[in-house]
């Protein structure tokens, strides 16, 4: 998921209902009186564009790419190939390389010699080319509908220090050994890409520790800290983004990456306070659930824990942040996207609703709610522009990927159709 990282978009705290397994409690009217920041929490606002229409196609439920359809790209997608976002690819793209030629597409459409030769290409490639790189190596296709959900991640960066300290008691645990990961793809072909994360106890496969457990002690005094961070808030949105930057008491700065999971299901926290009518206009973006919370903390604290999910870290030294091909991933041009339908290092095109979302970006990474056909989290590097514009990005519109020249009519071959030239 993201940065090596398991990334969950920050606007899927608000929007995606299928991160939730919980039922939504009861009505607001039946607690006591809360708290309401009474600001606006300012946010970006983006510029509106009109997406580029899909081609026709029914919408077909499958595990992978392959299942739901391969298709042209409508007439004119190329158009959308802009030289700002077509450079900054090809330099991600450049640094995915390595990886493509070797690593196994969970798609269903490539293969790691269809990559060789646009690898090859990009090596000696014009850097300041972008547009005439992708147009000459790759064919734009369409998966599925096409219809696209984009939300936005970056890198966080908070208060914390490498030992406990007055006003650093929120603790960052590194992976547990006696956590445990199962590919039930093992078991059966049915639960292909299917896992599970737990501890065994005697002859008993079990869950792992929820956030709460963990709270209020489950890992204490095993040496487990690798740091200690000052606001639980702001570590509990680092956890959502999977990695982050700890600036120390003395300035300097200490980069965490994530190191596994509990195993429990994340629940986006956004979508339980919407539903209960916490959140008032203007403040539905990841700074107004921030407030909110800091000013109920007793009740904060208990929404926090309705999602049981808890991130595990390990220090990053070197480059980064990584994705989930263990390598950098790049602001504004790396995209986290679903395995299954995009092959990771693939590029993708984006025209959505607003513009800021739009063009070419690289499939480097994966996140926890980032699950299915033409659902992308867009990365946007660290600082306060990038957590601003993250926090509130919730784009719509239209996706297609950029697979090598020949694999569409493979594809359709290997199906027993016959596949029509692209417009």
């Amino acid at each position: 998921m993201l940065f090596g990282l398991r990334t969950i978009g920050l606007t899927a705290l608000i929007m995606l209902s299928a991160c939730s397994t919980r039922i939504v409690p009861e009505p607001v009217s039946q607690r006591a009186p809360v708290q309401r920041p009474t600001a606006s929490v300012p946010s970006v606002r983006p510029t509106a564009s009109s997406p580029v229409a899909p081609t026709p196609s029914p919408l077909v439920a499958g595990p992978t790419a392959r299942s739901v359809g391969v298709m042209a790209a409508p007439a004119g997608a190329s158009a959308l190939l802009d030289k700002n976002s077509a450079d900054r690819a090809l330099k991600a793209f450049k640094v995915s390389c390595p990886s493509l030629i070797k690593r196994g597409d969970q798609s269903g459409l490539t293969r790691t010699e269809d990559w060789k030769p646009a690898c090859t290409a990009a090596a000696g490639w014009n850097p300041d080319d972008g547009v005439t790189f992708f147009t000459q190596n790759f064919e734009i296709v369409q998966i599925g509908d096409g219809r696209s959900l984009a939300t936005g991640y970056y890198e966080p960066e908070i208060a914390g220090s490498r030992d406990k300290r007055p006003g650093y008691d929120v603790p960052v645990y590194a992976r547990p050994p006696e956590l445990r990961e199962i590919d039930l793809g093992q078991f059966s072909e049915g639960l292909k890409g299917k896992k599970i994360r737990g501890k065994i106890e005697g002859d008993t496969f079990v869950p792992f520790a929820d956030r709460t457990g963990i709270e209020t002690g489950a890992l204490a005094g095993r040496g487990l800290e690798i740091a200690w961070v000052a606001d639980p808030v702001e570590f509990f949105f680092l956890q959502v983004q999977g990695s982050g930057r700890l600036r120390q008491p003395d300035g300097s700065v200490m980069r965490i990456g994530y190191d596994s999971q509990n195993g429990r299901d994340y629940t986006g926290i956004g979508k339980l306070m919407k539903d209960r009518g916490l959140l008032g206009p203007g403040q539905s973006s990841m700074q107004g659930i921030m407030a909110y919370l800091r000013a109920n903390p007793e009740e904060g604290r208990a929404i926090m824990r309705e999602n049981r999910s808890w991130v595990f870290f390990k220090e990053v030294r070197g480059a980064g942040p990584l994705g989930a091909l263990g390598l950098p991933v790049t602001a504004r041009a790396t995209v986290a996207t679903d395995p299954a339908f995009v092959p990771l290092g693939a590029p993708v095109l984006l025209s959505m609703d607003r513009s800021d979302a739009n063009g070419l970006w690289i499939a480097q990474d994966t996140g926890g709610a980032i699950k299915g056909s033409n659902r992308f989290d867009t990365f946007w590097g660290a600082g306060a522009d990038a957590r601003t514009t993250a926090g509130g990005m919730s784009a719509r519109g239209t996706a297609f990927v950029l697979l090598p020249w020949g694999v569409r009519e493979r594809i359709a071959a290997e199906q027993g159709n016959v596949a029509p030239p692209a417009p």
